[in-house]
């Protein structure tokens, strides 16, 4: 069963910065679309950021100009830069990604288990 590992979540003050890593546990032949969602307590999940295998990426606009998304294609990884924290990015944060198993699967949806970022002074 592959599973999504994240790393790098944490406490920060605001203003400061995290930087979170996604990256599959076992090999895979190939990975589409690479996200971030997060859920604050009491709220709905909500993107923060995706970016295609092959293109622009979009984010929230609560976190645009502060927040980046990157990729590591030949690692199969990606990574949520996070600058100017402020105290309402507080939330569990977690990755999904869309990706093919074998060379004969079908693409499938994979989610993390979340990382917590907490932004507080």
């Amino acid at each position: 069963q592959v599973q999504l590992v994240e790393s790098g979540g944490g406490l920060a003050q605001p203003g400061g910065s995290l930087r979170l890593s996604c990256t599959p546990s076992r090999s895979i032949f190939s990975v589409n679309d690479m996200g971030w969602y997060r859920q604050a307590p009491g709220k709905e999940r909500e993107l923060v950021a995706r970016i295609p295998s092959d293109g622009s990426p979009d984010y929230a606009d609560s976190v645009k100009g502060r927040f980046t998304i990157s990729r590591d294609n030949a690692k199969k990884t990606a990574y949520l830069q996070m600058n100017s924290l402020k105290p309402e990015d507080t939330a569990v944060y977690y990755c999904t990604a869309r990706l093919r198993r074998y060379s004969f699967s079908t693409l499938d949806d994979y989610w993390g288990q979340g990382t917590q970022v907490t932004v507080s002074s």
